[in-house]
């Protein structure tokens, strides 16, 4: 073989290797710009779950140093069924005087007045002349779509919004949603069982909180894409 034949190695040329090697490995530079790739997605990754992870403290936060007004008043009041102590404070505030009206929003169908009354205590007989009830209503939306209903008819300006703390800004987000233009007075109702002063020590809260957190992203998203249709 004279020295004419010979075939100049690609490897050998100015700028390295521009193809596999012999063990099948991309060139250098294509390796580099795979690792870039991959450091970028995984910084991206964690930026995002960092961030996730951050507004979720502000919200179990907001939730846990949230405080009832004491001297608010409304043209009405709405509780949010789903315990009794929801339903016992709001009748408390209506017979304080809070307000002129009370729907309690999401009544069991064979639940009567009588028995309403009788687990929250009441001074007074939850008469139709003051009390409401929707028995239509199965979820948050649904109360939001009831009352929205309810406060038109009644031509409500202010309402007072009753609720567990941790529920409060669902059912806010879900009544801004469906009442715009009515001044919502927030009113949360604490467990005597649910410690969210320490949340982020008690296992059992802490995923009630983030279960509670995710429903109110996508109601957000919801409400969000509905305003804009």
């Amino acid at each position: 073989m004279t020295h004419a034949d010979t075939v100049i190695d690609p490897a050998l040329e100015d700028g390295g290797p521009t193809s596999p090697d012999r063990l099948g490995h991309p060139p250098a530079p294509v390796r580099k710009k795979r690792f870039g790739l991959r450091i970028l997605l995984v910084a991206v990754v964690t930026a995002l779950i960092a961030g996730g992870l951050g507004q979720f403290a502000l919200f179990a936060h907001k939730v846990a140093s949230a405080e009832a007004p004491t001297t608010a008043n409304a043209d009405a009041i709405v509780v949010l069924t789903g315990g009794h102590a929801r339903v016992s404070e709001a009748v408390r505030l209506l017979e304080e005087g809070r307000a002129s009206r009370l729907l309690i929003s999401g009544v069991h169908p064979g639940t009567t007045r009588e028995q309403l009354a009788a687990v929250t205590a009441s001074d007074l007989p939850l008469e139709k002349a003051s009390v409401d009830l929707d028995r239509v209503a199965l979820n948050t939306a649904g109360n939001a779509t009831e009352t929205a209903a309810w406060v038109r008819k009644n031509g409500f300006g202010s309402l007072l919004v009753v609720t567990s703390a941790y529920h409060l800004p669902r059912a806010q987000a879900e009544l801004s949603g469906a009442l715009p233009n009515v001044d919502l007075i927030a009113y949360p109702v604490f467990s005597k069982d649910l410690k969210l002063g320490t949340w982020y020590q008690e296992p059992d809260t802490m995923r009630l909180l983030m279960r509670e957190y995710v429903k109110y992203i996508l109601a957000r998203l919801r409400i969000a894409v509905q305003g804009v249709g």
